[in-house]
């Protein structure tokens, strides 16, 4: 739930995804320096988007690679008809 009403606001997605990031990358003990090493994003990328959430959509999809999480964004913005077909095939 989002401070103002039931749903969050960009800002806080945002705010939650860095946040979700840094304690990824921090239960994998991987320091910003060897993240932006792993990933190819700059070191001063890193520790802004952890800092304030702002980072370009290809350097968080960069990042997330690293951590060994891409496959999550897969499914986002995934059109209906598509997920409903796909759920067939889960078992």
């Amino acid at each position: 739930m989002g401070k103002y009403g039931l749903h969050n606001t960009p800002r806080e997605v945002m705010l939650l995804m860095a946040q979700n990031l840094r304690a990824m990358r921090k239960e994998q003990k991987i320091t910003q320096q060897k993240l932006s090493e792993l990933s190819g994003v700059a070191y001063a990328s890193v520790k802004k988007f952890e800092a304030t959430g702002v980072i370009a959509l290809e350097s968080l999809l960069k990042l997330t690679d690293a951590l060994g999480r891409l496959e999550e964004f897969e499914k986002v913005l995934q059109p209906h008809q598509l997920e409903d077909q796909q759920k067939l095939f889960d078992v």
